[in-house]
């Protein structure tokens, strides 16, 4: 019997790629990728209750977002209740954005692994967490690795997951400048050339394991910032160089973009690089890893 769902309130954290490699195109048409993923304390709010509605809804304050199921926090809820075997049941899920769009943060995968969580949470936790993110599998690439978080390296499509030593704390600061990616556009560059230049991922899982921050850092790459148009490339490897002067250990772009970030070890110096950045982007956020 499945129990009634009260107001609950949870939070989705945004991840970062410290690095992102994309081995090869596969027969089914996904790629298959290798990527080190992390969580970071930027997140989303979600207010999820019974719904007022025929339907499950979903409330942002951004217009131009789905409110029905092809919003990815309401197609968790049907996937939730398939794989439980229950009839759906609808619900009002409000969403306070904090994570940038289109911005290869995972916002929108965030959101539907927040509202698996809060589900099976309601349920009496039916389903471990590995068994959660299988249902996630259902939902798009990004959301089994965010029902689990953490430092993990991600391969096939990015669902399977292999949990790593948690990167050593430090802070973050995230830049998504004026303009958005198309995912399939760059999947289609890179698939037309020769990748040139990959991430260490072998060094980064061996200084992981040594608890080497400065380390992780310098090795952080991603293969997608090679292919994307040459003035957005320009506008993300400025982001870096501001990054890197304000002392960043390593900087690197998230997903598929066009999000750069910066490590930092010292607060000062990322609250510097945060200001600098402020004086001419929008989207800038200043986060620690979890």
């Amino acid at each position: 019997m499945t129990r009634e769902v009260t107001a609950v309130r949870v939070q989705a954290q945004a991840k970062l790629n410290l690095t992102l490699d994309v081995l090869g195109r596969r027969d089914d048409g996904y790629h298959d990728l290798r990527m080190v993923m992390q969580s970071i304390s930027l997140c989303d709010t979600l207010d999820i209750a019974p719904g007022t509605g025929a339907e499950t809804r979903v409330f942002t304050e951004l217009k131009f977002l789905p409110t029905g199921e092809k919003n990815l926090a309401a197609l968790a809820a049907r996937r939730f209740w398939e794989a439980l075997g229950a009839e759906p049941r609808p619900l009002d899920i409000t969403i306070d954005k904090r994570i940038p769009v289109c911005a290869g943060m995972a916002g929108g995968s965030s959101d539907a692994a927040a509202v698996l969580r809060a589900l099976n949470q309601k349920e009496g936790a039916p389903f471990t967490p590995e068994q959660l993110a299988r249902i996630g599998e259902q939902i798009g690439s990004d959301v089994p690795y965010c029902v689990l978080g953490g430092t993990a390296l991600a391969e096939g499509r990015g669902e399977v997951l292999t949990p790593l030593p948690a990167l050593p704390e430090c802070w973050a600061v995230v830049c998504k400048p004026e303009f958005s990616i198309s995912t399939p556009e760059l999947f289609a560059r890179i698939d037309s050339v020769k990748i040139r230049r990959r991430p260490d991922t072998a060094g980064v899982l061996s200084a992981l394991e040594a608890g080497d921050l400065p380390g992780v850092a310098r090795r952080m790459y991603n293969v997608f910032q090679d292919v994307l148009p040459e003035r957005q490339q320009a506008r993300v490897e400025g982001i870096k160089h501001t990054l890197i002067d304000c002392g960043a250990l390593g900087a690197a772009m998230s997903g598929t973009g066009p999000t750069a970030f910066g490590l930092f070890e010292d607060e000062g110096q990322a609250q510097s690089a945060y200001d600098a950045l402020r004086a001419e982007f929008r989207d800038v956020y200043l986060a620690q890893t979890v």
